[in-house]
């Protein structure tokens, strides 16, 4: 059985500083690939640096909506360039975040429609991270699909039932971090219980949102089997069935990044 952090932020000091411990329990856990996401175009060379560096480390490329405004004069042609590198396998995380407003939203309106534009010219799936919303982001995935379909999935899901059906309806995946184990997320862990499996992947956001039973320290990839397991136990399904989906569902959707099976010559999965 493996399992795949689809969502951590392994440059993050907390992660980086002690980055070989932190890759060790993930194999002792058998976490056997990860993707560490940019939040910064401007910082994607030490990014792509740790993908670089470990053959089962993936990395994205893309401007976090808090950092919009910082970044919004980077264009379509810039990040499609980046993502050429053989360890891109994403773009963003992009998208829109009205809980903090860090970024004025027309500006990370914006931004968040050039990634799309990137992942739908690239092929490469677009991460979107929305928060408090559902209205704008729904509108916008829509608008643009009708001009040209892209892959994409909703990271650290937490939003309401009707954003699932909603992006579920426009083919998109749903990503579920540590939150799902909270005590509080009630409502998450019913949304979760009826959605298909086929569509689900499961993600840290390390070293933020650590699953119980380690909620309140900081997260890392070791983690992800927490927020499996919970999400099997809320569909009634075995961990290693819930193992097995989710990574398949990360091939088919973060379709450059090679199978371990590819370059082992045996099935992990």
């Amino acid at each position: 059985m493996m399992l795949v952090d689809t969502h951590c932020h392994l440059d993050f000091p907390k992660l980086g500083d002690q980055l070989a411990e932190v890759l060790a329990r993930a194999e002792q856990a058998n976490i056997k690939q990860m993707v560490t996401i940019c939040t910064k175009v401007r910082e994607f060379d030490k990014i792509v640096k740790i993908a670089e560096n470990h053959d089962n480390i993936f990395c994205s490329v893309g401007t976090h909506p808090h950092y919009a405004q910082d970044e919004h004069d980077i264009s379509v042609e810039e990040i499609i360039a980046l993502s050429h590198h053989p360890k891109v396998v994403a773009i963003g995380e992009a998208g829109l975040d009205y809980h903090y407003d860090n970024s004025p939203r027309e500006q990370q309106k914006a931004v968040f429609r050039r990634h799309i534009d990137v992942a739908r010219q690239t092929g490469l799936p677009l991460v979107i991270h929305t928060r408090d919303a559902d209205d704008d982001t729904v509108s916008i995935l829509k608008e643009e699909m009708a001009i040209g379909t892209f892959p994409a999935l909703i990271h650290c899901f937490t939003a309401s039932k009707r954003l699932a059906e909603e992006v579920l309806e426009l083919g998109l995946y749903i990503s579920m971090s540590g939150v799902l184990t909270f005590k509080n997320s009630l409502e998450l862990q019913d949304i979760a219980k009826t959605l298909p499996l086929d569509r689900l992947f499961v993600e840290t956001d390390a070293p933020f949102l650590a699953p119980m039973p380690h909620r309140g320290k900081t997260n890392e990839p070791a983690f992800t089997v927490h927020t499996a397991q919970k999400l099997a136990d809320l569909q009634e399904r075995s961990l290693a069935e819930v193992a097995h989906a989710t990574t398949q569902n990360f091939y088919r959707l973060f379709a450059k990044v090679p199978k371990l099976a590819d370059r082992a010559g045996n099935n992990c999965t």
